[in-house]
């Protein structure tokens, strides 16, 4: 079948790699513009981009994919299928008509459509996720379904780690739908959630308000590609690269007393027997295993106390 693919995220990119390793290899791979990045604002390809690049796909990134001249070289590949997959931009008509447009989404639709569906479901403490092959309509990932498979979130789970599995999962479903061309079946209404663009207030650790269980999932569900932080007195932030409930790291021996030791207020950081722990709601309290500090590099624990005075 002859496709062309529409994405631009390293997970859209690790979806494109299994396309092309397959027999429907895409005749063009459409992307975002480079952009200016990182401190130096040196301009950088997206993932796909650069993975288009690398398997030898013809590549176009416009300023518009709506617009009459991308279209035109969609329409000159001449696919059977356009395949979306984390394209960053809304597709509108009549480029929605003009071709079939299948989406991979990395969610149990109906629950977490929108852009970031992985990072709310481990935020959310869901049990599973999964990925739907849908076709792709006007509304917000509300298409018909052909293709839907469960994966478990496990409780030490990144986005890193699940975004792995969910990769593997979705290139492979993906395949399926094309080789196999199930009917599509329309989503139910019930149990709609959305998953809304991470912003920096949830990147912001609030530990006045979550317990340590609920920032745990934080710090996993933005862990590599986000990072969480934590806002710090003088108006800066401390990065939290990782860490865990210190409910469930068991007692020093070497310091007997750290376990007994009430947990900080929220929001202070304490020095308990070599631990680093953030005090949260809920007498509870996240021990911080990786930081980084303002215009540092991670770190852990240990080396960012060492010098400091914490309560």
């Amino acid at each position: 079948m002859r496709t062309v693919y529409l994405g631009t995220s390293p997970f859209a990119a690790a979806i494109l790699e299994r396309l092309a390793d397959s027999p429907h290899h895409p005749q063009l791979v459409v992307t975002r513009p480079d952009r200016p990045k990182g401190r130096g604002r040196r301009l950088q390809s997206p993932a796909v981009a650069e993975t288009a690049r690398a398997l030898g796909i013809a590549l176009d990134q416009p300023e518009d994919v709506n617009g009459e001249e991308a279209r035109a070289r969609i329409a000159a590949a001449a696919p059977d299928a356009v395949i979306v997959c984390a394209f960053g931009a809304l597709i509108k008509e009549p480029l929605l008509s003009e071709h079939e447009l299948l989406n991979v989404h990395p969610s149990l639709l109906p629950r977490w459509r929108g852009a970031a569906p992985v990072e709310r479901a481990i935020m959310a403490g869901d049990a599973e996720t999964g990925v739907a092959i849908m076709r792709l309509t006007a509304g917000l990932d509300s298409g018909p379904v052909c293709l839907l498979e469960r994966e478990p979130i496990g409780s030490q789970d990144t986005y890193g780690s699940l975004a792995l599995r969910l990769e593997r999962l979705g290139g492979d479903l993906l395949v399926r739908a094309l080789d196999e061309r199930r009917p599509f079946v329309e989503q139910v209404e019930e149990g709609v959630t959305y998953a809304e663009k991470i912003g920096p207030e949830d990147r912001t650790l609030d530990p006045a308000r979550d317990d340590a269980a609920q920032l745990d999932r934080v710090v996993r569900a933005l862990t590599p590609h986000i990072g969480a932080r934590l806002a710090l007195a003088d108006g800066s932030f401390l990065g939290v690269v990782a860490a865990r409930p210190a409910e469930a790291v068991p007692a020093d021996a070497a310091a007997p007393d750290a376990a007994a030791a009430p947990a900080p207020p929220p929001g202070a950081l304490a020095d308990r027997g070599g631990r680093l722990l953030l005090g949260a709601a809920g007498a509870s309290a996240l021990e911080l295993l990786t930081v980084q500090p303002p215009g540092g590099r991670p770190m852990g624990a240990a080396d960012y106390m060492r010098g400091r005075s914490l309560v």
